[in-house]
């Protein structure tokens, strides 16, 4: 017989900051809010996403981490986003940065919980080929 206890992911209260940066919220989260303005490259805005995540886990160590995004200005003439926004949103989120993060809420898809657990060994550098 199977005693393992099936333990449901840790679903956080979202609340996004009033302004960017780093905080700890009411219900013992890291409220991580970015804020990329138009003229922000995806290089830009990818190593200022890392930079965050690792500042989190740097002064509140391995506590569970939201990471709260707005875009600006960086939509087409029919307000979807321009190709360089959906990339930062899907593939180098997805692949780069979400890991890192209990959940998450972005532009493109909402709020989103992670699937599996948070990783808290945020690497020392961010290398974009």
């Amino acid at each position: 017989m199977d005693t393992t206890q099936y333990s449901p992911p840790f679903i956080p209260a979202y609340n996004k900051p009033d302004s960017p940066g780093v905080w700890m919220n009411f219900d013992n989260t890291v409220a991580i809010y970015l804020i990329i303005p138009g003229e922000m490259s995806f290089v830009e805005a990818a190593q200022q996403a890392f930079s965050m995540v690792k500042d989190a886990q740097a002064r509140f160590p391995d506590w569970p981490r939201v990471f709260y995004l707005d875009v600006g200005s960086h939509s087409s003439t029919d307000q979807t986003f321009d190709d360089e926004m959906i990339e930062f949103q899907q593939e180098f989120w997805f692949s780069a940065i979400a890991p890192f993060l209990t959940s998450f809420d972005l532009p493109l898809t909402g709020p989103l919980v992670n699937p599996n657990e948070q990783r808290n060994d945020v690497p020392d550098s961010l290398a974009i080929n």
